[in-house]
């Protein structure tokens, strides 16, 4: 089941859902409207050739900030991490999931690969995958609209919410772009 507008509004006075800065008007009939912040990770490509999953990552991307004057521009076949400006919390019975805005799909850009699940307890700006899979490249602003979150009551609440010391949740309450932690799979 997911969360009807009525619903969304209810979880959130009674602290189910948060949502911070919130814009009543972001609010559509089964989800919220969300927007994009300033900080963007890129790869770097010029001292970075490949990958490897079972090593940090560290210095493979670079931070690139923009503001309302300077958009961010991802060229056709590019991917970046961006973040929403809207620090998004759910409680131990709810369950989020992020959705990209059609109006952007229908220019080819594409605001997740996977990332697309607000596990019960955790509470953060959400990460956006960023991809430009049409032939022109796109600029994205500051603020713009970028998401849509919907809802969804868990049948109970959960034993170990996300965050939980046992299960080692690699991106709890982020509030910055991270890159991949996947090696951390790898150190058992």
């Amino acid at each position: 089941m997911i969360l009807s507008d009525r619903d969304i509004k209810r979880y959130m006075a009674e602290g189910k859902i948060t949502i911070d800065p919130f814009r009543p008007e972001c609010v559509q009939p089964a989800s919220v409207d969300l927007h994009l912040d300033r900080t963007f990770l890129i790869f770097d490509t010029v001292n970075h050739h490949i990958i490897d999953v079972k090593e940090p990552v560290e210095g493979l991307m670079r931070k690139v900030l923009i503001d309302e004057a300077h958009p961010f521009i991802l060229h056709p076949g590019e991917f970046a991490l961006g973040l929403t400006l809207e620090e998004v919390g759910v409680g131990s019975d709810v369950v989020g999931r992020l959705e990209g805005k059609s109006s952007l799909g229908r220019l080819g850009i594409i605001i997740h690969a996977t990332a697309g699940y607000l596990d019960p307890g955790n509470r953060l700006k959400l990460t956006l995958e960023l991809s430009n899979i049409g032939s022109l490249p796109v600029k994205l602003y500051c603020q713009m609209p970028i998401a849509q979150m919907s809802f969804s009551p868990l049948s109970t609440a959960c034993e170990r919410p996300y965050g939980a010391t046992a299960l080692g949740s690699k991106y709890y309450g982020a509030r910055e772009p991270q890159a991949s932690q996947m090696w951390k799979n790898f150190k058992k």
